[in-house]
């Protein structure tokens, strides 16, 4: 499912494989400017800390040993880099800001992980499974910390922002785990999750970037309408890759979204599908009972027979189509527009998502 075509609608010299070659390439490029950050800021924790966040970000095993593990995509930075160069700013300026983004991503990684129960992230056991809940929560609140003391490097007066940012992702979280328990969960009520967890730090990213090279604030709203939109369809993805993904290509299992009677876009849909098969997923899905691994199986091709996962994509096909809309606002850089549009495609293409 990609979300831009490669006609005359894909973004300038860029769309393709050739294109994501290239961003992939430039999303490596920069990534190695925001790496050295983390690992620097990382080292400011206390000793226990420091561990604990070296073997979340992949630096270290679980015996504080060197070993050669995954960051992660570094998504959100990669976005604020971007933003800064669409806005005619410098990516080096912009380092920051990046690194700001990406400690409150992983702040939330953390303790949703805690929350949600998840054992597995990005290939390995997560913090909380390893090293017990103290410590992940106490990872997380320290990462934050870490967070508002990158964002006064930028000497700008943006903690409010950022504060309304963090409500909004802690309310999309608190839907999130609401509505496993709720029945008659909407469409929009999943879009208001996808929004808050995802679509708010995607969108704050942007944001961020573009006030690092000093555009005023009507310009950096609409690369934060980028974000948002971006962030909804990036979640949308992820939600169908939770259903029908490939567990060694996306670092973690799938089907734990149906063993928490999580209240996805793509179940909402199936549940309000109106047919046979909707039905009986609707009846199976009730009650609090686990599911075996075939019982996860059969629930996911009730789902996309119920038409949950075409309603996810044509959803997800809406949410890239209003970013790229915002992204034309903005009236970005022209090269490093064409980067943005190339990068978002990759982002919400289920297939390209490593």
């Amino acid at each position: 499912m990609s979300m831009r075509s490669n006609g005359n609608g894909g973004a300038p010299g860029l769309t393709g494989s050739a294109g994501a070659i290239h961003i992939r390439d430039r999303m490596s490029g920069l990534c190695s400017l925001v790496l050295p950050e983390l690992r620097a800021v990382a080292n400011e924790l206390p000793e226990r800390l420091r561990d604990v966040a070296g073997y979340h970000f992949g630096w270290y095993d679980d015996h504080g040993r060197p070993t050669i593990g995954d960051p992660g995509k570094l998504v959100r930075p990669t976005l604020t880099l971007l933003s800064a160069r669409a806005a005619g700013g410098m990516v080096e300026h912009a380092l920051p800001a990046a690194l700001t983004v990406e400690l409150v991503h992983n702040f939330s990684l953390l303790h949703d992980d805690v929350m949600d129960g998840g054992t597995v992230r990005r290939h390995r056991r997560t913090v909380w499974s390893a090293f017990g809940t103290a410590d992940a929560i106490l990872l997380g609140d320290a990462l934050l910390v870490l967070a508002f003391k990158s964002l006064a490097r930028l000497g700008q007066t943006n903690s409010a922002t950022l504060c309304d940012t963090l409500l909004e992702m802690v309310y999309g979280q608190s839907l999130d785990l609401a509505f496993e328990k709720e029945e008659g969960i909407t469409a929009d009520d999943a879009l208001a999750v996808a929004a808050g967890k995802t679509g708010a730090l995607m969108g704050y990213a942007c944001y961020l970037g573009a006030l690092s090279a000093g555009t005023d604030g009507r310009r950096a709203e609409h690369f934060r309408q980028f974000g948002e939109n971006l962030g909804i369809a990036f979640q949308l993805v992820d939600d169908i890759l939770g259903l029908w993904g490939d567990p060694e290509a996306i670092g973690k299992p799938v089907h734990t979204d149906l063993q928490a009677r999580k209240k996805t876009l793509p179940v909402v849909a199936a549940l309000a599908g109106g047919t046979v098969a909707a039905g009986r997923f609707a009846t199976r899905y009730r009650g609090r009972a686990r599911f075996s691994a075939g019982e996860c199986a059969e629930l996911s091709t009730l789902i996309e027979d119920a038409g949950g996962r075409a309603a996810a994509e044509r959803r997800a096909r809406r949410a890239f189509a209003d970013a790229v809309d915002a992204l034309d606002l903005a009236r970005p850089v022209p090269e490093a527009h064409a980067e943005l549009l190339a990068l978002a495609d990759v982002l919400t293409r289920p297939d390209d998502r490593r």
